[in-house]
């Protein structure tokens, strides 16, 4: 497993990424006590180190644990964590999740009513081109040595390398989505100040498309690399999840290619489910990865920062005195994001038996909500904790850190992904596979037959519902119900939605968030979405 607590040893990559400052990696320092890619990479171990900098950034915030040296410059360091930021923006302007804090941020997600000025919109941005600079950094700097390398340590090298390619397009691919045409930037644009050019939606898919099928023979057989470290499977994983949204992205349906890479994956047999769902969101999930295909690993030890699963964990527990939060794993809760009751509602399913993935905390709730900002108006959500399937709390002493890690690819959703695709038309599936899929999700979370399904049950509201039961609070909620054209308009209203108890209409150009404004600014080659 890579541990992401390192230093950045040399390159220290700062300032606003949209203007891509870099200076020349290769000059050599006058002062011999500063370190550059010339005499780091001296060094075999540091093309590992680096490389895990570019995992860690998917949760960590600086160059020293919890506090201090932040690439982000904010009041919350906290707020700049990868993980936190593009949570918060896919689950709290959705019907499963409803923030209580009364800052700018909050207020404008839950509502889906932000502007071009929305701090959490800014600091979600910078982060993702943040960390592609740091992968383009990473791509450029090694492919320009790896050929020169012994042949042990190349072999590992041209590894990493694949793994770059991968995660630059992994934060491609939400760049995309949150944002549609974006700044584009690769490890070939020269080194030095300039402005990178917009890309439109599509040839981002398109890129994004290229360069993981590029890849993906190359890399680690499924299940065969060091934990936390992407492999054939994660590869195949972000394809499928790509072409199942390639309507939004391009408007082209490409449901087939999706049920392929699914394919991939159930046929490679190096995955399974877990048989208890609870065990899954853990403080030693580390060792279920029979179903989790790529996590993002977080341990309260060596990576310490107040984003990432921290922030989902302290965030879900109350301060008054009817939430303990002892069983969660923390020294105390922050009374952040609840429930909203339609999503509660989900769980009362066409079976009418018990469905054990409902983890609500109800002692002294209501599951409505009259007042936006009352942490306890609105079911608490127990699903992640920071103890062991043994009960054991996590590294950290001071139960503030946690060691859960957020499973970012999980063989559920491939499974969900395949019997949608199937649904809207995809060949090379089936559907009595598709039902076979969703029972044995349903089999775990009811504990026998008594929640399966049909053929005749299986119709896509079903499927989005079915999503919503089994990924809840994994960051999928945002994507999936704009896939389905349920997040703006009001075909779909659920409790609060658009600032209204009853739910309003959201106007549809809040299906993309707003370039912000700071990097509009900047860099002219940029033009603001539509609507703002």
């Amino acid at each position: 497993m890579i541990r992401y607590k390192i230093s950045m040893l040399a390159i220290v990559l700062t300032g606003l990424v949209t203007a891509s400052c870099f200076n020349d990696l290769n000059t050599e320092p006058l002062n011999k006590r500063v370190s550059t890619s010339s005499s780091v990479f001296k060094d075999p171990a540091s093309y590992k180190e680096f490389l895990a900098k570019l995992y860690g950034s998917l949760t960590l915030t600086g160059q020293r644990g919890k506090y201090g040296q932040p690439e982000i410059p904010n009041s919350d360091e906290g707020e700049t964590s990868f993980m936190r930021m593009y949570w918060s923006a896919q689950e709290i302007p959705t019907d499963e999740c409803m923030g209580a804090w009364a800052n700018t941020g909050v207020i404008e997600l839950r509502s889906a009513n932000w502007s071009e000025q929305n701090p959490y919109n800014q600091l979600l941005y910078q982060r993702i081109f943040i960390n592609i600079a740091y992968c383009n950094e990473y791509i450029r700097e090694v492919s320009s040595r790896v050929d020169g390398l012994a042949t042990d340590v190349k072999n590992d090298v041209q590894l990493y390398l694949l793994e770059a390619r991968f995660l630059r397009a992994l934060y491609y691919y939400y760049a995309m989505d949150l944002w549609g045409n974006v700044p584009f930037a690769t490890e070939d644009d020269a080194i030095g100040a300039f402005l990178p050019k917009r890309i439109l939606r599509a040839d981002l898919f398109t890129y994004i498309e290229g360069e993981l099928k590029a890849i993906e023979s190359q890399m680690a057989a499924p299940g065969s690399n060091e934990y936390a470290r992407a492999d054939q499977a994660a590869a195949w994983m972000l394809l499928a999840r790509l072409y199942l949204n390639a309507k939004v992205y391009t408007g082209t349906e490409r449901n087939t290619d999706c049920i392929t890479y699914c394919n991939k994956i159930t046929s490679s047999n190096a995955f399974s489910l877990h048989t208890n769902y609870d065990e899954l969101f853990l403080a030693d999930n580390d060792r279920l990865r029979n179903e989790i295909i790529l996590p993002i690993a977080e341990d309260g030890a060596a990576t310490q920062n107040y984003g990432g699963v921290t922030f989902i964990i302290h965030a879900a527990v109350g301060t008054d005195a009817a939430m303990n939060p002892a069983p969660f794993g923390i020294g105390g809760g922050w009374a952040g994001n609840r429930f909203r009751n339609s999503f509660v509602q989900k769980f009362t399913d066409i079976t009418g038996n018990t469905d054990t993935r409902a983890n609500f905390f109800t002692t002294d709730r209501t599951a409505e909500i009259t007042s936006e900002n009352e942490f306890t108006q609105g079911y608490a959500c127990t699903k992640y904790k920071n103890v062991t399937s043994t009960g054991a709390p996590g590294h950290d002493a001071d139960k503030i850190f946690v060691d859960t890690d957020f499973p970012l690819f999980r063989l559920p959703e491939v499974y969900l992904m395949y019997a949608e695709a199937v649904k809207r038309g995809g060949q090379g599936g089936d559907i009595a596979t598709a039902v076979n899929y969703i029972n044995a999700l349903r089999v775990r979370a009811y504990g026998d037959t008594s929640g399966n399904i049909t053929a005749g049950d299986l119709d896509l509201s079903f499927i989005l519902d079915e999503r919503a039961r089994e990924l809840y609070w994994e960051a999928h909620r945002r994507t999936d119900l704009i896939r389905y054209d349920l997040f703006a308009g009001n075909t779909y209203l659920w409790d609060w939605k658009g600032g209204a108890k009853a739910g309003k209409s959201v106007d549809a150009h809040f299906n993309l968030f707003p370039i912000p404004a700071t990097d509009l600014a900047i860099n002219t080659n940029l033009k603001q979405n539509d609507g703002y």
